[in-house]
């Protein structure tokens, strides 16, 4: 086998988890070239990343379809030894059947995947020993790296480190408060509430994308005795993995900057508000804390990947955390 494909074509946070794959996939078997497919918008995450050949992106926003034959074309022309699918759903699907290449690997989670050479059982249960997400992919290569997962990890170079040099500035916090669904978003009074008894000397740097900055701007307005800086937006995926990777601790919900953590085994405490971290989308720092409700309730968890409101009504997961939670870990390291 000499040239690979990888498909991950959803959320950022499991594109970084895909990059597991990359790291076992190259450290069983050096000489594969790697190849990887990502959703427009993502591709930065590859940045002189030292394991990857080129980078295919997919503009799913605009001219989606017509973008998804040109790019068949394109990987059928590359003549893939195997493509590798981490999605399980129609569109990867078609790519991966008709991508030309000998073995083609994904979950038998679509009607199309009884044309794969080699099609893997999706495993997704909350029991005491859940399987994380880096094991369930595992299993679409362990027939030729083996079992054991490897971590994900993202590489940051010199120059990405050099443009952020003046923000690490320690003792620092990295703080990012947003997410794409309301139930696994820590409300912004609670931030509040937590961010007011953190020590005065701790500096407190937002994290998160341009449509995040209001939420942000929205909290560092209530912080007025505590010294915040608000960079949503205005720094890349890399400047916040390696700013997160020197922060004394970062606070997180269950999305996207968790995993970043995980990427750069920086220490972490992350959120579980509706969702829990049994369904193996939970941290994999060294250094990891889980802050979630303390209280047994019998509507939680409430769905898979959150949802637009509490379908209760009254969001006890989130709004029944103490303070206290989340500063604990804080002041055990200082």
């Amino acid at each position: 086998m000499k040239k690979m494909l990888l498909i991950q074509t959803a959320f950022i946070g499991d594109v970084v988890l895909a990059t597991a794959l990359l790291e076992k996939i190259k450290l069983t078997h050096p000489e594969i070239k790697l190849h990887i497919l990502v959703r427009k918008g993502n591709e930065s995450l590859f940045d002189n990343h030292p394991y990857i050949e080129k980078v295919w992106i997919w503009n799913k926003k605009q001219s989606k379809y017509r973008n998804l034959f040109k790019l068949l074309f394109q990987i059928r022309n590359q003549k893939f030894d195997a493509v590798i699918n981490v999605q399980r759903y129609a569109a990867t699907a078609f790519l991966t059947v008709l991508s030309g290449a000998k073995e083609t690997v994904g979950f038998n989670t679509h009607i199309l995947s009884k044309f794969y050479t080699i099609a893997i059982q999706h495993q997704f249960n909350n029991t005491d020993r859940p399987l994380h997400e880096i094991e369930r992919n595992q299993q679409l290569i362990a027939h030729f790296t083996g079992n054991e997962p490897a971590m994900p990890k993202l590489y940051y170079n010199q120059t990405v480190l050099a443009s952020i040099q003046h923000l690490i500035q320690p003792p620092y916090i990295c703080v990012a408060p947003a997410s794409v669904w309301f139930t696994k978003q820590f409300p912004a009074e609670k931030w509040v509430e937590f961010l007011q008894k953190i020590p005065d000397d701790l500096l407190v740097y937002f994290l998160g994308g341009p449509s995040d900055f209001d939420l942000c701007s929205q909290i560092a307005l209530q912080l007025a005795s505590k010294h915040v800086v608000n960079l949503t937006g205005q720094i890349s995926f890399l400047q916040s993995a390696a700013l997160m990777q020197h922060a004394v601790m970062n606070y997180v919900n269950d999305s996207a900057p968790m995993h970043f953590a995980s990427a750069v085994n920086a220490p972490v405490a992350a959120i579980f508000c509706s969702t829990i971290p049994n369904f193996g989308y939970g941290p994999l720092s060294t250094e990891k804390y889980i802050i979630e409700v303390n209280e047994k309730l019998n509507c939680r968890p409430c769905g898979l990947h959150g949802k637009k409101a509490c379908p209760q009504k009254h969001f006890h997961c989130a709004l029944h955390i103490q303070p206290e939670q989340l500063l604990q870990p804080l002041l055990q390291k200082l």
